[in-house]
């Protein structure tokens, strides 16, 4: 491989407009995470969840470090993640912040379970984890929070709902696996492919 050094690269600003049409580009699973206890509680819709480790069980999210989940996630140290289903649209969009409800007014209309930690987990989502903060790291308008996981409560579902082109999409693995098949899937053992 061959790099140009450093010093004989031109710098091009990338504006943020640019940035974000080429992440759109990008599939995200779609969660939420929620913090705070009580009636002191937010929420927020994400696709930045992504595994850190197995050993010891870590996942690491990126917060806008305006937004009101992150203050309550560094005050109580703990946070939420639920993983979202295909049938749960109306939730993405509401902690998106579709209607204009804010903290805990986001979380009605659905039922959660208050976790071990005490931030609330979705019932019916994919996958719920409940998190300790192991550490944030901030950067630019971010923080990357990076959470053990204490607990994790799994669904038998299996459509997830993900982000993709600024809309929301329906996984089906079942569905989607017979739709590709028949289209696009190369028989296994066919040479040349």
């Amino acid at each position: 491989m061959n790099l140009v050094p450093r010093d004989l690269m031109t710098e091009i600003p990338v504006s943020s407009v640019d940035f974000r049409n080429a992440m759109r580009h990008l599939t995200g699973g779609v969660s939420i995470i929620t913090a705070g206890r009580g009636r002191d509680i937010t929420g927020m819709t994400v696709t930045s969840v992504t595994s850190l480790s197995v050993e010891p069980p870590t996942l690491l999210v990126s917060i806008n470090r305006d937004a009101s989940s992150f203050p309550l996630i560094k005050r109580h140290g703990a946070f939420g993640v639920s993983i979202l289903n295909a049938d749960q649209l109306d939730v993405a969009e509401r902690f998106a912040g579709k209607g204009g409800l804010k903290g805990a007014d986001r979380f009605a209309g659905a039922q959660w379970v208050t976790s071990v930690s005490g931030v609330p987990l979705l019932v019916g989502a994919l996958s719920a984890f409940d998190c300790e903060v192991e550490e944030i790291v901030e950067r630019h308008s971010h923080g990357i929070v990076i959470g053990r996981i204490r607990d994790i409560k799994n669904s038998t579902r299996n459509a997830a709902l993900a982000y993709w082109h600024g809309q929301y999409v329906a996984v089906d693995q079942d569905e989607d696996a017979v739709k590709l098949a028949d289209v696009s899937v190369p028989a296994r053992g066919r040479r040349g492919v």
